[in-house]
């Protein structure tokens, strides 16, 4: 089993290169891409199973033992995300060959998008199975690395602009994150996630307060929480339809798991819970708030995306077993939906022609089954029940109730208020782009573009494209895994609970990776400067 945890991270890899030097034959290349991430999935599917039932797998790159290697975990919660994320990179990608096949490969050139596109998959997945923060830190600059040229694949001026705030702001982040690796190697002696669990309880107060911060800061912005959530509307809908729901849907799940992972290893006390709370109001109002304000589809779809992220946020900030299990649900759910709502996105695209609810109507009638796509994710993802939605957002206010604090109470309002002005958006998006008549276009197009902000990069035009057979079955195939989160939401949630019970004692994750204690670890030169550094 353990031989899988870092195959996982280098058959994409492998992949890209065989694509790479396969860019003249296009069939191959598709295929090497497609097997590389099937092959992850089968691969997380069977990691979940055997770490659900024998637990954690520890593997010690190189047989270097930790603190002085480059360790490999994956517990409940990384083989969760590994999992989700496979199948979603899986959906995705065969919604672009879809694409491509119909579009000769303009938006989606082959020989560069695969490469990078299986890059980016093993950054992820890295990032998910780090057992140490550079091995994170790593992870992170090969999923941003192969972003920057997702995101400027096709080399259109709206693409460069939007690119290059893109890569300023992933830059401040990293740095960020470099700087606390620093500072917390500097005060720890390590960058060992389970030794770091073990030692800052030791540090000063100032001291902890100073690196939590920072942590928080840097992966703050890769998950687009407010106000360092600026960069996203503008830099997501501008890239093809595939890039952008993966994006959406991941990208920002990556950032929101490396704050939960190391709030509940590194601050079990949970003495950040205030700020986050406010944190996670505020990026749910402006989130959604702004979302009522677009007359474009998918630049709706990404302020709702912020606000959505407030949500995970609140289960963090709770920080209890059932905060941090609604929590997982949450952002299990939140990765499928999203990632099929900005692909049914781009169908409207397609054969709407834009996706600008000024100029779109009547697709209720010349394309019912993509009405039928966006009407139930805008559903899940407005929290109507019986929808996982509805039960990851049910979760979390229970677990807000339970804890009781007039914070608490004011966060489930918010919440609720935020679920409630979700639906609202999407349902009159839904209305004017399926609902309406096409005739009725011209006279409301008028009142919309005043009342509402459309996208500044929308040149006004009308092209409508094929659809390919595949990217419908893609897309449906991934609303059927939001749907499969509401049907089987019991089995799920109590993975989802045992996964938080681990996490929830930094002392199991500690033990998994030092099983024998680290007594050897302190009385060894990297312990002595720990104690010299801590005086």
């Amino acid at each position: 089993m353990t031989a899988l945890v870092p195959l996982i991270v280098c058959l994409p890899l492998l992949g890209a290169a065989v694509a790479l030097i396969l860019g003249r034959r296009r069939s191959l290349q598709m295929l090497v891409s497609v097997l590389s991430l099937a092959a992850a999935a089968v691969m997380s599917a069977v990691l979940l199973m055997q770490v659900d039932r024998f637990g954690p797998a520890v593997v010690q790159v190189g047989g270097w033992e930790a603190p002085w290697g480059i360790v490999l975990v994956v517990d409940r919660l990384s083989a969760i995300m590994l999992l989700i994320s496979a199948l979603m990179l899986l959906g995705v990608l065969l919604f672009a060959v879809g694409q491509g096949i119909v579009d000769g490969h303009t938006e989606t050139p082959v020989s560069i998008f695969h490469p990078t596109y299986l890059v980016l998959a093993a950054g992820v997945f890295n990032a998910f199975v780090a057992g140490d923060l550079f091995s994170m830190y790593v992870g992170f600059e090969m999923l941003l690395s192969a972003s920057y040229v997702l995101l400027t694949l096709g080399g259109t001026g709206a693409r460069i602009r939007v690119g290059i705030t893109y890569i300023v702001v992933s830059l401040v982040s990293s740095l960020l994150f470099l700087c606390a690796i620093a500072l917390i190697y500097g005060a720890t002696g390590t960058v060992t996630l389970a030794l770091i669990a073990e030692r800052m309880p030791d540090l000063p107060a100032d001291i902890q307060l100073i690196l939590g911060l920072l942590l928080l800061i840097a992966f703050g912005v890769k998950a687009a929480v407010f106000p360092m959530s600026f960069w996203l509307p503008d830099s997501y809908p501008t890239a093809p339809a595939p890039v952008t729901a993966v994006f959406a849907g991941l990208l920002t799940k990556v950032g929101v798991y490396a704050i939960l992972r190391t709030q509940t290893l590194f601050f079990p006390d949970n003495q950040f819970s205030m700020p986050l709370m406010i944190v996670a109001a505020l990026t749910m109002l402006a989130g959604i708030l702004g979302s009522l304000a677009q007359a474009d589809i998918k630049r709706l779809l990404s302020f709702t995306l912020v606000s959505h992220i407030g949500y995970m946020l609140f289960g963090i900030a709770i920080g209890t077993p059932l905060a941090i299990a609604a929590t997982i649900f949450y952002v299990v759910h939140h990765i499928t939906v999203q990632t099929t709502l900005f692909l049914t996105a781009g169908l409207i695209d397609r054969v709407g022609g834009t996706t600008s609810l000024s100029r779109l109507g009547g697709l209720l009638k010349s394309s019912p089954f993509v009405a039928i796509l966006f009407f139930l994710g805008a559903l899940n993802l407005g929290g109507i029940p019986p929808f996982s939605g509805f039960l990851g957002k049910i979760a979390l206010f229970q677990a807000g109730t339970i804890v009781g604090d007039p914070i608490s109470y004011v966060l489930i309002g918010v919440g609720a208020l935020t679920s409630l002005l979700t639906l609202y958006a999407l349902s009159r998006a839904w209305n004017l782009a399926f609902w309406r008549p096409k005739q009725q276009m011209a006279d409301r197009t008028a009142s919309i573009s005043v009342s509402l902000t459309e996208d500044p990069e929308d040149a006004g035009l009308v092209q409508k494209k094929t659809i390919s057979p595949l990217m419908v079955s893609a897309t449906s195939a991934m609303l059927l895994l939001t749907v499969s989160l509401s049907v089987f939401a019991g089995p799920i949630f109590d993975l989802a609970t045992r996964a938080a019970a681990n996490i929830s004692s930094p002392s199991t994750y500690i033990d998994t990776v030092f099983p024998n204690g680290t007594g050897a670890i302190e009385d060894s030169n990297v312990g002595t400067n720990f104690e010299r550094g801590t005086k």
